[in-house]
């Protein structure tokens, strides 16, 4: 029951920043969202910003869950690779309120940043988790390129779709020419990394 509640104000969290922004976060509409009393949101999270460090958690978690769904075994090749990749990176953009709510939160928790200094840390760190998963799939279709250049090829491709998603859910990008730039773009990273390969071990 604990965790259901926590869950549910989390999402209520959500669903208050997707509307009103971070700024727009307070604890009694929170609890009116949820539910809730304040005192249980205080009990789960402490305090305002406990609140928005697990409502990045949560969205982080979230994002993890729909961007792997249709993921196989891993692949069997750079090909089957490539595709999971592609596909890891296309389920960021698709028109379903769960998606459309996770983006335009982490947006706003983005922009929050630049005001609010005690949200960095964990963005950055959520950040860095992103990239390094991009990475790995990367890894997997060019294998002997190094970790260096494969975290950079990793890098541009988060910070593009960071810029496309704003740009898809204020509407200044349909939703298919998004996801097209998204193929292109993987497609001149994976082209850029096939250049990028270790010389072979002398035996």
């Amino acid at each position: 029951m604990a965790t259901d509640r926590r869950r549910a104000i989390l999402e209520a969290a959500a669903r208050v920043i997707a509307r009103h922004g971070v700024r727009g976060l307070r604890m009694e509409e929170l609890a009116t969202e949820a539910g809730v009393s304040t005192a249980l949101i205080y009990y789960h999270f402490k305090d305002r910003a406990g609140t928005l460090r697990h409502t990045l958690e949560f969205i982080s978690d979230r994002a993890d869950r729909y961007t792997s769904e249709g993921d196989g075994d891993g692949g069997t090749g750079p090909s089957d690779a490539l595709q999971e990749l592609e596909q890891s990176l296309l389920l960021e953009f698709q028109d379903v309120p769960e998606v459309r709510e996770n983006s335009t939160v982490w947006g706003e928790l983005r922009a929050s940043a630049v005001f609010e200094p005690e949200l960095r840390g964990d963005l950055a760190r959520a950040t860095l988790a992103w990239i390094h998963d991009v990475a790995d799939l990367l890894g997997c279709v060019r294998p002997t390129v190094p970790a260096p250049a494969l975290t950079a090829s990793a890098e541009r491709l988060t910070g593009l779709l960071e810029g496309l998603s704003t740009r898809w859910l204020s509407g200044a990008l349909p939703l298919p020419h998004v996801r097209e730039l998204v193929r292109e773009a993987v497609s001149i990273e994976v082209e850029r990394l096939s250049h990028r390969t270790t010389e072979p071990m002398p035996h």
